[in-house]
């Protein structure tokens, strides 16, 4: 059998390509087309083919080109994008929506082509779809360094993006303001001001004017509300109905220790240069920060309570804060020999940390804002984590304290309502932009420019 037409089809790309590298781009098609005489279903000739056709605005017979490509190659991302973006130059977002989706759906961080969706989507008139596309694009390009500023735009990309950023912070503002109406039109726009401040700061529209540099929220600040790292026990009447428990849960608590497995990593899968980043040794151990949860991000551990049932009656009866997916967390947090958990801050100063110390060995103690406090058993200590805050175990015995978080007490019952909509809000839209393996937090920062 004879081998020339395979030869010549090497020959005809070959030629292609070199032609392609020249610039003489017209050659390089007429090559291409010699080789799909032969082979039909050339992926590259096809490609290289509609690019041109659609360069003379002959949109139908590209889009045939590429269509026959993704019959070819169904699972090549590019093919699919290649197509979206020659169905919007033939006016056809509807058509060009569906394919972009299939080309992310394969290669979900391709920011450019998640941007260009964005802009099908807003011309369908989907705002919240096209909200949601933007901000993955930017984010995803944020991610990569990209689209930072001008200097990280191409510039044939700047005014797009321009509009994209806009477009995310003023959408996002008004989906934020919409989570807060049904408590505006219930109570009044005057019990919510100190939340829409609280907004207005999350989005940069406000300074924080936070006045201690110590005190550093990763999330959502709230205003004109008492600002200290450890708060007065007067503030928090159920304290003592806490330390009068503190025998029981002991009790509840010897018995998970005697099973070390019952026990997690209170930091989950964290990545090795995460883990430096936060904890540290006094000693030839490795450090070690472990939990017991009874609420994980607002999720109950049914198991855990079952396991502790005087326990989980105690949290039952205090004012946690509670907001799907974020609150409360209650856990006995054990502390290895030798751990030092090390200076960090937390999310926001609408919540504060209780520690009810059930187990403490010599040369243990907590520092906030500059603060050291070394726990005793039974004595509850409540605290600001957003203020910068370390602890440490220099014995060589298990540190164990309960810990959980309640309300900021000056917060009003509106604005512990709104506080937790606005959270939510945040929270699940955040979630409906998350991609494989990005776990987007409502911490991250919030304004986005270039």
């Amino acid at each position: 059998m004879s081998n020339s037409p395979d030869k010549t089809a090497d020959a005809c790309r070959t030629a292609a390509r070199q032609q392609a590298l020249r610039g003489d781009r017209g050659a390089a098609e007429r090559s291409f087309l010699s080789l799909l005489e032969r082979h039909p279903q050339d992926v590259e000739a096809l490609r290289f083919v509609a690019d041109c056709q659609s360069a003379r605005g002959e949109h139908a017979a590209a889009m045939q080109s590429l269509q026959a490509v993704t019959r070819v190659a169904p699972e090549d991302p590019a093919a699919w994008v290649q197509l979206a973006a020659t169905q919007m130059a033939a006016d056809d977002p509807r058509g060009a929506v569906a394919s972009f989706g299939r080309g992310l759906a394969l290669a979900p961080r391709m920011f450019v082509p998640r941007l260009q969706l964005g802009i099908a989507l807003e011309q369908l008139g989907q705002p919240h779809d096209a909200l949601k596309a933007y901000f993955m694009a930017i984010e995803s390009a944020h991610g990569m360094g990209r689209w930072q500023d001008d200097a990280t735009t191409a510039p044939g990309l700047r005014d797009t993006v321009k509009h994209a950023v806009d477009y995310v912070n003023r959408e996002r503002r008004a989906l934020f303001r919409r989570a807060l109406d049904p408590l505006r039109e219930r109570y009044g726009s005057a019990q919510l001001t100190r939340v829409e401040r609280s907004l207005a700061i999350y989005f940069l529209d406000l300074p924080a004017n936070i006045p201690d540099p110590r005190q550093r929220p990763k999330f959502l600040y709230f205003p004109d509300i008492t600002s200290q790292p450890y708060y007065p026990r007067h503030r928090f009447p159920w304290l003592e109905a806490l330390e009068a428990a503190t025998d029981s849960v002991r009790d509840e608590l010897r018995a998970v220790l005697s099973e070390e497995r019952a026990l997690e990593s209170f930091l989950g899968e964290a990545p090795p240069d995460a883990m430096q980043g936060m904890l540290g040794s006094s000693g030839d151990q490795e450090p070690a920060w472990d939990a017991y949860f009874f609420h994980r991000h607002g999720e109950r551990r049914d198991a855990h309570r079952a396991r502790c049932p005087r326990t989980a009656a105690l949290l039952d009866a205090l004012p946690l804060v509670r907001i799907r997916d974020h609150a409360p967390e209650a856990l006995f947090s054990v502390l290895s020999p030798g751990t030092h958990i090390l200076p960090h801050t937390g999310v926001t100063n609408t919540r504060l940390v209780t520690h009810l110390p059930l187990i403490v060995p010599p040369d243990c103690a907590i520092r906030v804002g500059g603060q050291e406090h070394a726990w005793q058993e039974g004595r509850c200590v409540t605290f600001d984590d957003t203020w910068e805050h370390e602890a440490w175990n220099r014995s060589g015995q298990r540190r164990v304290v309960l810990i959980v978080d309640s309300w900021h007490p000056d917060l009003s019952e509106v604005e512990r309502a709104a506080v937790t909509d606005l959270v939510e809000a945040i929270g699940d839209f955040n979630q409906s932009c998350k991609l494989p393996d990005t776990p987007l937090q409502a911490g991250r920062s919030s304004t986005m420019s270039v």
